[in-house]
């Protein structure tokens, strides 16, 4: 089924649906996070909520019963605390939507409706999963409430994956530079604003902690002045992912005290692959994640090779019970 055929299905079972749960673990609810702040943006009665998988499966919202959609994301698809959030969700009667690359998997099996996506194909296609999601939560939105940009957002869309993949090669010199800068950096902060936010703390936690075993911390731009700036000066290491939209005010203060202090910055701007070109201003800021997410893939390429330190590698993870 499409993404437009399952929302219909639901909506035809279910003609008032009050609430849409996003939940996954890890980089996967990270993706999912673009979706629920679409979401959350645009919807007028229609609540949205992010949870990590064993949070929603030891304190379940009461709210979720058949007035509920629940969209559970693992890019393997066996994540065992989003299976089980999955089967949780099922039997609270919710209508239960998984995305994933594995048909086969757990999660596909154990929910009603399956989005498979693409992964290993492209830097494009990496973004496939939270493109995925953010298509599902605007359909959602127009089949039950009306939304006016909906062919704005589509057409994104379509432009998205070929903007990233040609992006990419022009990024890469800023790649090899930030590995330079940070291979041996005693901590990185990475920050970001709006639908961006969870891009930074996928970033910081998941390419930087767990993939090389760097310390990181993240925080949003908008709180940058609210502590975390205490810590910026000449020593210090950062990320600046900056948008472009409504949100960039943000990211653009937090960039003038970065250079103000003499701060050691990478920064990835939507602008300078000229995402505001391609996507159309009523939408462009939930492509923001989309755009920078792609392009940080060879963030942490180059800075794996500088640390002779592949992406695969890990102490714990695969390999021991926890």
């Amino acid at each position: 089924m499409t993404i437009k055929e399952i929302v219909a299905t639901i909506k035809a079972k279910q003609p008032e649906i009050k609430t849409v749960y996003f939940v996954g673990c890890g980089a996967s609810m990270s993706d999912l996070f673009p979706a629920k702040y679409f979401l959350e943006n645009n919807a007028k009665k229609l609540r949205a909520s992010i949870y990590t998988a064993n949070n929603f499966n030891y304190s379940t919202p009461v709210a979720v019963d058949n007035s509920s959609i629940v969209i559970t994301c693992s890019l393997s698809g066996n994540t065992p605390e989003t299976v089980a959030a999955t089967k949780l969700a099922v039997e609270k009667g919710a209508h239960v939507i998984s995305i994933t690359i594995n048909p086969e998997s757990g999660l596909a099996k154990n929910s009603q409706y399956q989005i498979i996506h693409g992964f290993y194909e492209s830097y494009g296609a990496k973004m496939e999963k939270p493109a995925r999601a953010l298509e599902l939560a605007c359909e959602i939105l127009n089949e039950y409430e009306g939304y006016e940009h909906y062919d704005d957002l589509h057409d994104g869309l379509d432009k998205i994956f070929d903007l990233i993949n040609t992006s990419a090669p022009l990024f890469r010199s800023t790649a090899r530079k930030f590995a330079e800068e940070n291979y041996n950096a005693p901590i990185l902060y990475v920050m970001s604003s709006g639908a961006t936010q969870y891009t930074a703390y996928g970033f910081s936690m998941f390419l930087m902690m767990e993939m090389q075993w760097l310390e990181s911390s993240t925080f949003h731009t908008g709180e940058f002045f609210h502590g975390p700036f205490e810590m910026a000066d000449e020593k210090a290491h950062y990320v600046l992912m900056m948008n472009d939209g409504p949100t960039r005010p943000l990211d653009a203060r937090a960039l003038t005290f970065l250079q103000r202090m003499n701060a050691k910055y990478t920064l990835i701007d939507a602008k300078d692959f000229g995402l505001s070109s391609h996507i159309k201003s009523t939408v462009v800021e939930y492509f923001n994640p989309l755009m920078i997410g792609g392009l940080t893939r060879l963030l942490g390429e180059e800075i794996a090779i500088k640390r002779e330190h592949p992406l695969t590698m890990r102490r714990y993870m695969w390999k021991l019970e926890y």
